[in-house]
């Protein structure tokens, strides 16, 4: 395991720093990317706390070993030996940002919804630094997929911080993708998250 926490500048903050550095990195590559996950939820709004990094990249548009190479410029490293495998066959790069020691889960889209959520990204400011963030409406379908405790309370202050979200489309992006990874049953959790940030307005 690498990446042990080093020691920062006086108030800094660790994820603005992992961020910015992700930024950079993934800037020089060119390719469109998002951030999604806590760090997005936050800027959306919703409070809660975050100690690591999620966002996801459009994938096939650049070698993983290249990638790899090209944060690594930017204080950025695989945080397992076996990180380029990983990413090969599960379609996320594990990382960790050198200086602080700031886990980054780097995910490659491939599917039209992500390519889609990065396209429609808007530059939302976190901190100090402005970085591309997928909107509500793609972070609740992302939330309803991963499905975990702490995504379905994402999904639901989502729901509730932002009713102008197209329940139509929400619903068929996550039954495209519950389709096409088997699982039905996530059909009925967004249902079941829809309801219960209807019950919180009430």
């Amino acid at each position: 395991m690498r990446g042990k926490r080093r020691n920062r500048k006086a108030g800094s903050n660790p994820l603005e720093d992992a961020l910015r550095a992700l930024a950079a990195g993934l800037g020089d590559t060119g390719v469109g990317w998002a951030v999604i996950g806590g760090i997005a939820v936050i800027a959306h709004g919703v409070q809660r706390m975050t100690t690591d990094v999620d966002a996801v990249m459009v994938g096939g548009e650049i070698a993983i070993s290249q990638l790899i190479g090209v944060l690594g410029a930017h204080g950025i490293e695989p945080r397992a030996d076996d990180a380029e495998s990983f990413a090969q066959a599960n379609l996320v790069l594990l990382l960790v940002h050198r200086a602080t020691g700031v886990e980054i889960d780097l995910s490659l889209g491939w599917t039209e919804f992500e390519r889609s959520s990065i396209a429609s990204s808007t530059s939302t400011v976190f901190g100090h630094t402005s970085l591309p963030m997928a909107r509500p409406e793609d972070l609740v379908v992302f939330k309803a997929i991963a499905a975990r405790p702490k995504d379905v309370e994402d999904a639901i202050a989502l729901l509730v911080m932002h009713p102008e979200i197209d329940l139509v489309e929400t619903r068929r992006r996550v039954a495209e993708l519950a389709a096409m990874a088997e699982s039905p049953e996530l059909v009925e959790g967004l249902e079941s998250m829809i309801a219960m940030a209807r019950r919180a307005v009430k």
